[in-house]
C-alpha cells in the first residue's frame, strides 16, 4: 500500500510515513522487539522491513518457511543435537520455559514425548493469573505428564516495576519479558543443564530478517556488566534503589548470568522454532489434544482470539499499549500472523482490524489500575502523552487514527 504523506511529529524513532503490508494487515510502524530499552526513544531504533513490492519482512519469511527450507533437514539437526545432550542418568537433559499456553505446551510435550527427553519446564509466573491461565497451568503439568518451577518473582518489587514501566515507557510488560528471557537459561545453570530451548524466534513476526536463520538467542541480552546500570521501567537499578530503598540482592531475577558465564557452564539457548515448523494455531490443537489447553469461553478484547496469551489479566494493557504508541493492537498481530499462515485471508483480518483492534480493555481495568497503584485519570494522562501525533488527531475531545490498514 502507497505511503500515506504525514506533517505530523513520529515518536519512538518510527517512520513518518505509515505503511501497510499489501499481504497482511501489518504497517511499518511495528517495532524490533527489545526489552533492554532505557527510555521509549531506544524503542524503535528498526521498524520491521518492507520490499519494493510493499510486502513486509515476516510475510516473506512465511513464504520461505512454505518453499524455501528443507524442514526434513532441520528435524535432523534437532535430532543430533538432543542426542548430544540427552541423558539417561536421572538428570533433566533440556529447560523449556513457559506458562503452559499453547505454545509452550506443545514445545515441552512434543521434546518428551515424541523425542524422548527429560525436559524440566520454568514458569516466570504472571502478573495475575486468569482463572483460565491457572487451570491450562495445571493441566500442562498434571494432564501433559511433565516437571515445572513456578518462579515468582518479589511481588511488591515487580509491582513498583510494572507500574515504572507503565509510567516511563507505557510498556507494563517490560520487566515480565525481561525476567522470561532469563528464567531458562538461569535455571539450565544452576541446574547443570546445558540445553535450553524456547518456542518460536520472535523475528518470525518482524524482528530482523536474518535473526531466523540462526536456531540460537543472541547472547547479546546476556553480555557482561554493572548489575546497577540494568535498566528496568525505563530507569537504572541504581536508580531505582535510590528512590524506593530496595537492595541490589531484591533484583537477582532481573538480572541475567553473563554470557561468559553461560558459555562456561555449556548452556545453549535455541528455538524449537527453527528446527519445527512452527504454526501457533497447529500448537493449539496439539496442546488441546495432549495436555488439556483449553480456549478462553469468550474471546480476549481488543481481538476475536480465545487461545492466545490467555493466562494473565494484565496482558491486554499490553497490547492496548502498542495501540496507542504504534497504532498496531492485539487485532492486528493477530489477523497478520493468521493471514501469513493461512488460517484467514486479508479480507478478513482487515474486517477483524476494523472491528476489534481498538477495543478498551474493560474487563480488568480495575485490578490493573490497583496492581499499579494509579488512579483512572492518571492512567489516561498517561496514555495520552505516548500517543505519536503522526498517528493519533484528536476531535471534540475524542481521539481517532489517522491511518487505518484498508
Amino acid at each position: 500500500m502507497r505511503p500515506q504523506p504525514c506533517t505530523q511529529e513520529a515518536y519512538f524513532g518510527l517512520p513518518e510515513e505509515v505503511v501497510f503490508c499489501r499481504k497482511c494487515v501489518i504497517s511499518n510502524q511495528r517495532p524490533s522487539s527489545t526489552v533492554e530499552f532505557k527510555s521509549t526513544a531506544d524503542e524503535a531504533k528498526r521498524s520491521i522491513g518492507f520490499d519494493e513490492e510493499g510486502i513486509c519482512e515476516a510475510c516473506r519469511y512465511a513464504e520461505i518457511k512454505d518453499t524455501g527450507i528443507d524442514w526434513e533437514g532441520r528435524e535432523q539437526r534437532l535430532l543430533a543435537l538432543l542426542d548430544k545432550h540427552r541423558r539417561s542418568d536421572g538428570r533433566y537433559d533440556v529447560i523449556v520455559p513457559g506458562s503452559g499456553g499453547k505454545d509452550s505446551a506443545f514445545a515441552s510435550h512434543v521434546l518428551k514425548y515424541k523425542y524422548g527427553m527429560n525436559p524440566l519446564t520454568v514458569t516466570w509466573a504472571p502478573h495475575k493469573y486468569t482463572d483460565i491461565g491457572w487451570r491450562n497451568f495445571e493441566s500442562w503439568i498434571h494432564e501433559g505428564g511433565l516437571d515445572n518451577i513456578l518462579f515468582t518473582p518479589n511481588g511488591r518489587l515487580h509491582r513498583l516495576l510494572t507500574g515504572l514501566a507503565f509510567r516511563n515507557l507505557l510498556h507494563p510488560f517490560q520487566p515480565f519479558i525481561v525476567g522470561q528471557r532469563i528464567i531458562g537459561p538461569m535455571i539450565a545453570a544452576r541446574f547443570g543443564v546445558e540445553l535450553v530451548f524456547y518456542g518460536e524466534n520472535q523475528a518470525e513476526y518482524g524482528n530482523q530478517m536474518d535473526e531466523n536463520w540462526t536456531p540460537v538467542m543472541d547472547r547479546k541480552f546476556f553480555s557482561a556488566g554493572s548489575p546497577e546500570e540494568i535498566f528496568l521501567g525505563g530507569l537504572s537499578i541504581r536508580d531505582i534503589i535510590a528512590e524506593h530503598g530496595y537492595a541490589l540482592n531484591d533484583f537477582a531475577p532481573y538480572i541475567p548470568p553473563s554470557a561468559e558465564d553461560l558459555e562456561r557452564a555449556g548452556v545453549e539457548v535455541h528455538y524449537l522454532g527453527y528446527y519445527l515448523k512452527w504454526d501457533p494455531q497447529e500448537c493449539y490443537y496439539y496442546a488441546v489434544e495432549n495436555t488439556g489447553f483449553q480456549a478462553n469461553p469468550e474471546r480476549t478484547e481488543g481481538t476475536y482470539s480465545k487461545y492466545s496469551s490467555i493466562d494473565d489479566r494484565i496482558d491486554m494493557f499490553h497490547y492496548y499499549t502498542t495501540l496507542i504508541k504504534f497504532g498496531i493492537g492485539r487485532a492486528t498481530y493477530d489477523a497478520a500472523q493468521e493471514i501469513r499462515n493461512g488460517k484467514i485471508t486479508r479480507e478478513e483480518g482487515v474486517h477483524l482490524v476494523h472491528k476489534y483492534d481498538q477495543e478498551f480493555p474493560r474487563k480488568y481495568f480495575a485490578e490493573f489500575l490497583d496492581y499499579i497503584s494509579m488512579a483512572e485519570a492518571e492512567f489516561f494522562e498517561t496514555v495520552d502523552r505516548f500517543r505519536s501525533p503522526h498517528l493519533w488527531a484528536r476531535e471534540a475531545g475524542d481521539w481517532s487514527l489517522r491511518h487505518q490498514v484498508a
